[in-house]
């Protein structure tokens, strides 16, 4: 049985371009960055190396970038390091409904010693609302946190109209372009972004490793205390192998942006027209257009999601009905929910995120498998037999 990967939301094949250049940082140059002799020394030049590879990808210098293990780490330090550096100013963050659980349970943290935080809604697009967004920056306001583009739905917010807005209130902006590094082109300078948290492993590189990027001037606290690795803001001995694998990941990620994207939303929108054209009662979630050029997030009516994940998997096809950082759970998705879709189509919703080495006899493939078994469950659901009708 041949397999069909279509869960790159949740991570992505290690580039062999990318293992090629790590190899030598497991075996041959194996010495310790922070050592002054000439092993260290190698080590040191390739962390420089791979800094300035992942600033140069998002348009910062590359003293303003922060190795971690990864973009919840990172995720998790730009909140907490901003804002206890930063109570002195205010105690009050602005984030939205819709975003990954290590801002939200971050949040939720901070709320526990003593900070304040709004939680801005968004529309059926997923979009956050800039109304409530103007109307909650007070003179008590010291950081906003709004992703990129959804991990779930793929819809890319209007980001430089909220840094602008965030901007001239004089407040800190942090956003998580965990999924967004690769998919459109960031320049945190030109825009006026303070702080942005990346990973690896969505962009062909390995899982374990991450940045922070944070603009100079802007007051955060240590994560981890120990050496003075990253600037001694971040302890512990650098993980050369993986911080090389990243360097090289968003190197080629945002090299071969334009062509990559042409060719996989060209994908996407086949699939997104195969999918209506075949099978009644689906629902496109997230914005038509201002969406990742890879996500489909579909709702299929009067069936469950996860059943349909779980058939797709015994045909060797991998799709999921979420974020990978929320499994082991069936409860329903809180993007969704937020989005004000119906039950029916929360529950029916199932993620597909392609990538450029997916192909249109693979999505082919998909749609017939999904055929099949949507029928299959609407014979047998109670919900959906005998139903005919539209979303």
């Amino acid at each position: 049985m041949n397999k069909i990967y279509l869960d790159n939301a949740a991570t992505t094949p290690l580039s062999s371009e990318v293992l090629n250049e790590m190899m030598p940082y497991f075996t041959s140059i194996y010495g310790n960055p922070s050592s002054v002799h000439s092993f260290g020394r190698e080590a040191k030049h390739a962390l420089d190396v791979a800094r300035e590879r992942v600033a140069r990808g998002i348009g910062c210098d590359p003293s303003e970038i922060y190795f971690t293990s990864g973009s919840t780490e990172a995720n998790n330090w730009a909140l907490y390091g901003i804002a206890t550096a930063n109570r002195a100013k205010g105690r009050h963050i602005i984030t939205s409904k819709i975003e990954h659980p290590s801002i939200l349970n971050m949040c939720k943290h901070l709320e526990d010693e003593g900070f304040r935080v709004t939680y801005l809604d968004v529309d059926q697009y997923g979009f956050i609302k800039i109304d409530q967004l103007l109307h909650n920056l007070d003179s008590d306001t010291i950081l906003v946190s709004i992703m990129t583009a959804n991990n779930e739905v793929g819809t890319i917010q209007n980001l430089q109209a909220i840094a602008n807005i965030v901007a001239e209130k004089g407040v800190i902006f942090h956003t998580d372009a965990t999924q967004a590094v690769g998919a459109i082109n960031l320049n945190v300078h030109d825009m006026g972004i303070d702080a942005l948290s990346l990973s690896g492993h969505k962009i062909n590189g390995p899982k374990g490793v991450g940045a922070l990027y944070v603009r100079k001037g802007v007051k955060i606290n240590p994560f981890m205390l120990g050496g003075e690795q990253e600037y001694g803001l971040r302890a512990g001995t650098s993980n050369i192998p993986a911080i090389v694998g990243l360097g090289k990941a968003v190197e080629l990620a945002t090299r071969d942006i334009t062509t990559n994207n042409k060719k996989v939303r060209q994908l996407r929108d086949y699939f997104i027209t195969q999918i209506n054209k075949n099978i009644d009662l689906c629902h496109l979630n997230g914005h038509p257009v201002q969406r990742l050029p890879n996500n489909i997030n579909m709702s299929f009516g009067m069936v469950d999601g996860e059943s349909v994940m779980m058939l797709l998997d015994l045909q060797g096809i991998a799709v999921s009905t979420g974020s990978a950082c929320s499994v082991g759970s069936i409860k329903q998705s809180n993007v969704l929910k937020a989005m004000g879709l119906s039950k029916d189509l929360v529950q029916g919703a199932v993620r597909f995120t392609l990538s450029k080495a997916t192909t249109k006899e693979e999505l082919d493939i998909v749609v017939a498998e999904l055929i099949k078994i949507v029928q299959k469950l609407r014979q047998i659901s109670p919900i959906g037999k005998g139903q005919v009708g539209t979303l």
